[in-house]
């Protein structure tokens, strides 16, 4: 859900540019040159840093080879044109007295983040399994590529931003077909209200109910921890927010993105929102809209947890914030059909959108499928379930790249007399922009297999 990240060099990367943006610069690590990854023996080198690698690091050079892309702001890119309409949308919704735009936006942060502010920061507990080895790209045991953009939140509220929109380039190991790629955009936003704002009719009301005492008694708690409220989800709201502070707030937060919906789908489209549970907002809600036929979730939101707030300074204040993947915005609304036709530099596929307008796609690849099987033994002694899919889908991304289409697990089996375990996937290829020749898939076919015994020492069927 939530993310952020951002550039500290030039003006027109934050629009319109905060006031407090000289210390926000200071404190984040910029994106202002190219990344110029190298994977060596004993390092890793990220943006002009060099990182150690150790047991964690799983970087592959075709994960590597997608951090200075920047989709969502190449102009006249979907993503780029989704993007550009969220932001002129929250540049409407909400002023200051002055007439000028209250949001700032950051969308050229970097992409390396470290555990702290990927996961302990937004109150992710140790045994998530997001955080698992087998879920993201870790650089080492202390760093990894953003698996969201929320990970900058808590450094653009130590900064003193009270409302900015993230967008960015997030990483995350996943399965492999046309919805799902390893790396993809969101774009993410925070909004607090203080209370002389939020009651400023009603000065009486409190944000926070009267009996509550801050969890933060030496202001720098322990991160990554459990607290009384990490332990509640209930729905109706923390128990440390007064009901009427939680209601204002969702209000204000259902209605703008309610709003947003309406402005990119029409003002007809059916929503509703879902219950749902995020660790950094309670209570949580998904939005759904009603589209061809079926219920899509949209995007995911909520109300700050109280002690992110705390933790970075903020009191007397109420906080939501949502996140949203662009992806996903721009299938639904340009009818792209093949998750990887983003990343595609093709002129019949980059032509066909112009001037930030909402035009179907028409499509380039009507080129066959080719599909191989790819059956092998694990090692002796491991079990199917102790074979990580992810990292099976990693070997076949780094070796076949774009063409590979999909990868379906289609067969496992135990021999019953040696208790050896078989894999067997389906691995379907097509080329965007022309015709694979069955010689080439099996030229491809061969390089995973070799791969994947090397790697895991496994034995080719």
């Amino acid at each position: 859900m939530l993310v952020l990240s951002f550039r500290q060099t030039v003006a027109r990367s934050v629009r319109p540019w905060p006031s407090l943006a000289c210390r926000v610069r200071q404190q984040l690590f910029p994106r202002n040159y190219s990344s110029q990854a190298k994977i060596n023996k004993d390092t890793v080198d990220l943006y002009r840093q060099q990182y150690v690698r150790d047991s964690w690091t799983n970087l592959t050079p075709k994960i590597l080879s997608h951090l200075d892309r920047n989709l969502h702001l190449q102009r006249n890119h979907p993503l780029s044109i989704v993007r550009e309409k969220i932001v002129k949308y929250f540049y409407g919704a909400y002023l200051s007295p002055r007439g000028n735009p209250l949001f700032s936006v950051y969308d050229n942060l970097s992409p390396v983040v470290s555990i702290e502010q990927n996961f302990d920061q937004l109150l992710i507990p140790q045994d998530h399994p997001s955080r698992a080895k087998s879920d993201c790209y870790y650089v080492n045991k202390d760093y990894l590529l953003r698996a969201h953009t929320t990970a900058h939140q808590v450094e653009l509220i130590q900064a003193g931003l009270d409302n900015f929109l993230v967008v960015g380039d997030v990483y995350r190991r996943d399965e492999i077909d046309a919805t799902h790629y390893p790396v993809f955009h969101q774009l993410d936003a925070v909004r607090i209200v203080h209370q002389d704002k939020l009651f400023e009719r009603n000065p009486e009301l409190k944000v926070h109910e009267t009996h509550y005492k801050t969890h933060l008694s030496n202001g720098s708690p322990t991160t990554g921890t459990s607290s009384p409220l990490a332990d509640c989800i209930d729905q109706h709201k923390q128990p440390c927010h007064t009901l009427e502070a939680v209601k204002l707030c969702e209000h204000e937060m259902k209605k703008i993105l309610v709003g947003l919906v309406q402005k990119l789908f029409g003002e007809g489209i059916q929503y509703r929102w879902v219950d749902a549970y995020f660790p950094f907002t309670q209570p949580s809600w998904e939005l759904e809209i009603y589209f061809n036929g079926n219920w899509l979730e949209i995007l995911g939101g909520g109300i700050t947890r109280n002690e992110i707030l705390e933790r970075a300074g903020v009191q007397n204040s109420i906080a939501y914030a949502f996140g949203v993947g662009l992806e996903r915005l721009a299938m639904i609304l340009f009818d792209i059909p093949d998750i990887r036709l983003f990343w595609s530099t093709d002129s019949g596929f980059l032509n066909q959108f112009r001037d930030d307008r909402i035009v179907k796609y028409k499509q380039i690849s009507s080129y066959p499928q080719c599909s191989n099987d790819l059956s092998f033994w694990l090692p002796t002694g491991m079990a199917v379930e102790q074979f990580a899919l992810n990292d099976f889908y990693d070997i076949v991304r780094n070796v076949g790249g774009d063409i590979i289409e999909q990868v379906t697990l289609i067969d496992r089996f135990t021999h019953p007399k040696t208790g050896k375990s078989s894999l067997c996937f389906r691995i379907v290829y097509r080329h965007m922009e022309r015709t694979l020749t069955q010689a080439e898939v099996n030229v491809v076919h061969a390089k995973i297999g070799a791969e994947l015994v090397e790697t895991y020492n496994v034995s080719i069927r």
